[in-house]
């Protein structure tokens, strides 16, 4: 116990003994600090998601192309630009918060114009305009006083100064000889740190003055000369200035002395595919009048959104873009991706999109989660820049462990569609290899079939089983009871489905409209009503009873009324007075009396309500209206003892005026449920269930429909599983895949070390060892 120190001792136990809500925030805060630039980049992200404006556009620029890919971290440079910057921002949203200004005299009305100038610049007038940048500018004092703490703060200007004195003394030594020339070059160090380049120009010497009177014009235009030069030398300087620091910190990221080589990749694929599904289940954000549609609904329509689909190629663009700078391993590529992705997103974000949705950035809740998701992705892209990308790509990055997870989801990485070929292709034509795309495609194969068998022989050492005993009920119900259920569920799926959906899930559909034609003999139509609104009624609990209870007795009756509720019968009450005149031609009017008078010859009434068709008895108590447009009357409720259809009385009303004689036709029914003193009509209409609107896609199908596409297909890739199993034992039972493991591997290694001619011997030596049984026995046997 050299170090020991009691004052210490007493610190760590009073700090261990603190209540855990207490260590909970010590821990919190500890991590606050230690990650204080996070909280820096975050703040200047959400301020300027919320403001997006030009004003807090350069900040985030300069994060994703200057902080994060500074080694070892940002310079006090950047932070000092940081700070300085928000405070001028502060003061320039201030200075135009008055109302004098002409545009602040119709806030209201152009407050939501994402191209109001104003509104572009982030100068416009509004509540709580600068909340978002004093809670920035505190942050950024919070990070500044860590570094300091921790004495890294001046580490950039120590480091600036003594390279500094090192290239003025290199500089001196290198001039000190060259003194006598009539003029010295220009100097420029270009071995300076990144932040700091310095550019010197040594004065011109001064010509040697003359006696004679012809010498002073000589040196009046030589002194003329040389200002002019020197305010060239000037500007060529400042140009300079902000030239080479740029170059230079591109070339060292480009070219570093060391590098950390990492791989994140995966999280940036991952994040890309989080922007991707935002894109698809919120794409009405990216269009200008799609704010109240879905993807479902449009693709239903056969019809592909413009800004869904523009959103959606150049989401995938950019992930098959870095998809082929991983595989090239190209940094310099990677870096000019990143420079053209910062500012062509922000460029589309914030002047484009806005413009194509007619409303602002901050109002586009899609657009601001997309925006973020990018933000965290350029995070990402900034590291592994900087960081270097890895020498050698090996496999797939859920192979590179044996468990249960890796393999279900490597499993699941190969069942979505076209995913493992384009994977598999790109990779081809990113990697230098002789193998042809089919050989490619076969080691591929081989890897991930023997990547599934090491998985499950791992877990098969993980959970013996001993010899001699029988399973265990616990995996024989299960996993054999799971199976069981599972192919029941797929089998007796469409009947359940189409039960249940309109049972149990299902909607009324109540008519909105009962329509009644009535025609005799294929003349003009007699009678003409409809019932809308009030006229249509719902029966209560007491009048439902009273229904059921008048078909007791009829078994077929009561059968077709147990799908039935009273919510879904409606009752039409149709006026008796049809609701347009009679005007038939009087040519038509004597020829249809002459038929009306013969009672030897066959007279018909058509009545029509959705379609028309003739009937035997006059007039349906009770109509079906089904899911389609198909309605038709109820047989079991109008045939036997409790037969409902009605008579109905037809007279002909004539009314004589000074407007002249006007006929119409009045329909009365007899034998009426509701009885009232007025003529009427009354219908009993049964609504079928309909699906919900999100079930509708599968319902549309039917029954048939279900089992032709679902359980049909699905039973082919169950037979598939459970049949020709005997051509595949001498490849599934192989006791040990390591050596085979091992040999995928090696292919995999000798490729990306560049050894093409070991890469073709290697994949002969696997294809023979798939051809040869003998071999694959040999190298497949279990270690002794």
């Amino acid at each position: 116990r050299m170090f020991h120190d009691d004052e210490l001792e007493e610190s760590e136990k009073f700090y261990v003994g603190q209540p855990r809500v207490l260590l909970l925030i010590y821990a919190l805060y500890n991590t606050l600090v230690a990650r204080s630039e996070m909280v820096c980049y975050f703040v200047i992200i959400l301020n300027h998601m919320i403001s997006a404006s030009m004003i807090t556009l350069v900040l985030p620029i300069l994060i994703f192309l200057w902080a994060m890919l500074s080694v070892p971290r940002p310079s006090k440079r950047f932070w000092m630009t940081a700070i300085v910057y928000t405070e001028v921002a502060i003061v320039i949203k201030y200075f135009f918060q008055f109302g004098f200004f002409p545009w602040n005299k119709y806030v209201d009305y152009t407050k939501d114009k994402p191209y109001h100038p104003p509104n572009i610049i982030g100068i416009e007038k509004k509540e709580g305009y600068v909340h978002y940048d004093l809670v920035q500018l505190l942050a950024l004092f919070f990070h500044r006083s860590i570094l300091k703490c921790h004495g890294l703060w001046d580490e950039d200007e120590k480091g600036d100064s003594s390279s500094n004195k090192e290239d003025t003394d290199d500089e001196l030594s290198l001039t000190g000889g060259r003194r006598d020339s009539s003029a010295s070059l220009k100097s420029v160090n270009l071995a300076a740190s990144v932040e700091s380049i310095h550019v010197h120009f040594p004065e011109q010497q001064t010509a040697i003055r003359r006696k004679s009177s012809s010498s002073a014009s000589q040196l009046s235009h030589r002194s003329s000369f040389s200002s002019h030069r020197s305010k060239r030398g000037k500007c060529h300087g400042m140009t300079l200035q902000v030239y080479v620091p740029i170059r230079q910190f591109f070339y060292n990221l480009i070219h570093p002395d060391y590098s950390a080589v990492t791989d994140v990749y995966v999280l940036m694929f991952l994040a890309d595919t989080v922007d991707f599904i935002i894109i698809v289940f919120g794409f009405w954000a990216f269009g200008k009048h799609s704010a109240a549609a879905d993807i479902t609904s449009s693709l239903s329509e056969d019809q592909v959104p413009e800004a869904f689909l523009v959103m959606v190629l150049i989401q995938f663009g950019t992930m098959v873009v870095d998809r082929a700078l991983y595989l090239k391993k190209t940094v310099m590529g990677k870096v000019i991706f990143q420079v053209i992705l910062v500012f062509g997103i922000h460029f589309w974000m914030f002047f484009i999109l806005p413009g194509v949705t007619e409303r602002k950035f901050s109002q586009n809740t899609v657009a601001q989660l997309w925006y973020f998701v990018k933000c965290v992705y350029f995070g990402l892209s900034a590291y592994q820049i900087r960081c270097g990308y890895p020498t050698r790509v090996l496999g797939n990055f859920l192979t590179k462990s044996y468990n249960y997870v890796n393999l279900f989801l490597f499993q699941g990485f190969r069942l979505v569609p076209f995913l493992t070929e384009l994977r598999a292709v790109m990779d081809w034509v990113w990697t230098d290899t002789t193998l042809s795309l089919s050989s490619w495609i076969c080691v591929e194969d081989i890897y991930a079939h023997i990547f599934i068998l090491k998985c499950w022989r791992e877990s098969e050492k993980r959970y013996p089983q001993p010899r001699g005993q029988k399973k265990k009920k616990v995996v024989k119900y299960g996993m054999g009871g799971m199976i069981i259920v599972l192919l029941i569920c797929i089998v007796w799926f469409p009947l359940l489905f189409m039960s249940l959906i309109k049972s149990v899930a299902g909607i009324t559909n109540k008519p909105l409209d009962v329509s009644i034609t009535i025609t005799l003999g294929g003349y003009q139509p007699i009678f003409t009503m409809s019932a809308q609104q009030s006229q249509l009624k719902d029966l209560n609990q007491t009048g439902f009873n009273a229904f059921l209870g008048s078909y007791r007795g009829n078994t077929a009756a009561l059968q077709f009324l147990e799908g039935y509720g009273k919510e879904d019968i409606t009752l039409a009450d149709l006026e008796g007075n049809s609701n347009s005149l009679w005007t038939i031609s009087p040519p038509s009017r004597e020829k249809m009396i002459q038929g009306l008078l013969d009672f030897s010859a066959e007279f018909t009434v058509v009545l029509s309500w959705s379609i028309q068709r003739t009937l035997e008895t006059v007039y349906p108590y009770y109509i079906k209206a089904p899911s389609d447009s198909l309605a038709k009357p109820i047989k079991q409720l109008l045939t036997g003892t409790y037969c409902r259809w009605e008579n109905i009385t037809v007279s002909l009303v004539k009314n004589v005026s000074d407007e002249g004689v006007r006929e119409w036709w009045v329909l009365n029914q007899l034998g009426k449920r509701y009885k009232t003193s007025e003529e009427s009509l009354e219908l009993f209409i049964f609504s079928d269930k309909v699906s919900p609107p999100s079930l509708g896609f599968l319902a549309g199908y039917g029954i048939m429909g279900l089992y032709a596409s679902v359980v049909l297909v699905i039973g082919k890739f169950v037979r598939e599983f459970f049949s020709g199993i005997s051509h595949s034992i001498m490849f599934e039972e192989l006791p040990n895949v390591d050596r085979i493991l091992k040999l995928c591997t090696d292919i995999f290694l000798v490729r990306e070390t560049g050894e093409l001619e070991l890469e073709e011997d290697l994949y002969a030596k696997l294809i023979f060892l798939y051809r040869s049984p003998e071999t694959m026995i040999k190298w497949t046997r279990e270690k002794t």
